[in-house]
């Protein structure tokens, strides 16, 4: 029997295909929560650890509680020992160093060597233990890939540092300023989960289908690498080197607008008003330039000057359209003035985001229903008679 289906928009916009006690994005408020909880608000009073624990327990952790899962995670962080003899040669392979997809690779061996069973099949208790996992090793990954492609050694992750202050130092090894760890770890608890994005999505299908959890984070790692998800802070900076001086943006804009071309760090799926990530991050931005040398100060006080150029003329040119600032261009600011190198940009957004996957993956992990939609066939019309050969 042939099942017409319900036509729904490109994109599954607007479409509503479960329920979640994650958090939400109010796209028209220019607002977004991690369960009960401004996630801003979140992002500039509390650890990363301690957002971490809610979405782990749904409840922000007691006094007592934060410093056992901290050491936990801390105890997580280390490289996993299957990973030490292959690393080297996840890092060096291909002629450009792709950081996620080196990710997928080292978290699908993690997987097969711990034997990570099927969500279907696995007690609460081990899913929440074996995401912990991947949450904590995740950062010392990439870090590691990074570190061996640049042809040092990999750092080993130190129990006295935070997350956010950990990833700074197994990337750049150095012991990081203050003000570098106060922005990451504002950044990192920013970026954990933003609705029913393509990456979440991908994982909560694939989470869906009871397959381990490593796979279901290896799809989401897959689609948040392309460039109209997860992979454009970098890109966004390389549009500021692009621009070069503030005499350049009108033409600069103008010719990519009129070509077609897609503004990185302009723009936003759901918001219609400036992106709250954004306006957060261009606040750290004008922190760090207070404790930059003249280079960083430069850089911020471009990065505002097109900020608001880019706005006016996308508003003269598109009207209506309510093209904002997003979280990615005031994002590679930041990374940058933290001396963190664009090729770890969007791994850095990766460190983060991990965790709230996982969650919606658990999540999922509770439903017993496999997502699957239908697609509308457009071909030609069947059956023909197939030609004789």
């Amino acid at each position: 029997m042939h099942m017409a289906g319900i036509d729904v928009p490109a994109g599954l916009k607007g479409v509503v295909v479960t329920t979640t006690e994650l958090g939400d994005v109010q796209g028209a408020k220019g607002f977004y929560h991690y369960r009960q909880y401004s996630a801003i608000e979140l992002a500039r009073t509390r650890s990363f650890e301690d957002v971490w624990f809610l979405f782990v327990h749904g409840r922000l952790p007691a006094a007592e509680e934060r410093a056992p899962f901290a050491a936990e995670v801390a105890r997580l962080r280390v490289l996993p020992e299957e990973l030490r003899p292959v690393l080297r040669a996840i890092a060096t392979a291909g002629d450009r160093f792709d950081p996620l997809a080196g990710l997928r690779t080292a978290l699908s061996l993690v997987g097969a060597a711990r034997n990570l069973p099927p969500l279907w099949e696995a007690a609460p208790e081990r899913r929440a233990a074996d995401a912990l996992l991947v949450g904590a090793v995740t950062p010392t990954i990439l870090a590691a890939l990074y570190r061996i492609r640049e042809g040092a050694e990999p750092l080993e992750p130190r129990a006295d540092l935070s997350t956010a202050a950990n990833w700074l130092y197994l990337v750049t090894g150095k012991d990081p300023e203050p003000t570098q760890v106060a922005a990451i770890e504002r950044y990192l608890t920013a970026t954990i989960d933003h609705g029913f994005n393509a990456s979440t999505f991908t994982a909560r299908v694939i989470a869906s289908a009871g397959a381990d959890l490593v796979s279901a984070v290896a799809g989401a790692i897959g689609a948040f690498s392309g460039p109209l998800h997860g992979g454009a802070p970098d890109r966004a900076l390389e549009a500021l080197d692009e621009i070069g001086t503030p005499d350049r943006i009108d033409a600069w804009v103008r010719a990519k607008i009129a070509a077609g071309d897609r503004i990185m760090g302009f723009g936003h799926a759901v918001y219609r008003t400036e992106d709250p990530r954004a306006v957060m991050l261009a606040e750290i931005a004008g922190e760090l330039a207070g404790h930059a040398d003249a280079q960083g100060v430069e850089l911020v006080d471009f990065a505002d000057t097109v900020h608001r150029r880019v706005t006016e003329i996308l508003a003269e040119l598109k009207p209506g359209r309510e093209l904002h600032v997003n979280v990615e261009f005031y994002a590679g600011v930041v990374m940058e003035l933290c001396g963190l190198p664009r090729s770890m940009f969007t791994p850095t957004f990766t460190a983060s985001r991990v965790v709230g996957w996982c969650a919606n993956i658990l999540e999922q992990a509770t439903e017993t229903k496999i997502i699957r939609p239908i697609a509308r066939y457009t071909g030609p019309r069947p059956p023909q008679l197939v030609p004789p050969a």
